[in-house]
């Protein structure tokens, strides 16, 4: 677990990171890019930056590309902006979260149908057994009804 001051020095990064990629680096292989989390080291030397993109494989690679090739630009501008004694190097990282979920997704809707089947095939189905298996006889109804 982070500490309360690791968690706001990984916002501050997530956020200078943000900013630099949306108005100072004009690479155009950079895709629609999202900064979806930072984890910095305990001694907070190195912060590792997942991100996602949005597009095909193609555009995916493109953008790790450019990330790669602005690492420095970015690492010299969040050196400059957290103002620490020592600037963490950077690692950039695609975040695989986004395609979990959409595996996640198409397994729950799969559960769902063969649920629906299920319910179908059971619909008109009736118990192999007498309807109340369980029947009481009526002189032990009465003794515990008193």
């Amino acid at each position: 677990m982070a500490s309360p001051r690791q968690a706001k020095k990984s916002d501050r990064i997530k956020e200078i990171v943000a900013t630099m990629l949306e108005r100072r680096v004009k690479d155009p292989r950079l895709g629609f890019v999202t900064i979806t989390d930072v984890r910095l080291t305990g001694d907070g030397q190195h912060a590792s930056i997942f991100y996602t993109v949005m597009g095909d494989d193609r555009s995916r690679e493109d953008t790790a590309a450019a990330l790669v090739s602005a690492t420095g630009l970015i690492r010299s501008e969040v050196g400059k902006q957290l103002g620490a004694r020592h600037t963490p190097s950077l690692e950039f990282f695609l975040d695989s979260v986004p395609e979990t979920a959409r595996e996640i997704e198409d397994l729950l809707a799969k559960a769902r149908e063969s649920d629906a089947r299920v319910a179908e095939a059971a619909q008109g189905a009736a118990y192999a057994g007498e309807p109340e298996p369980y029947k009481q006889r009526e002189d032990e109804d009465e003794s515990t009804e008193q």
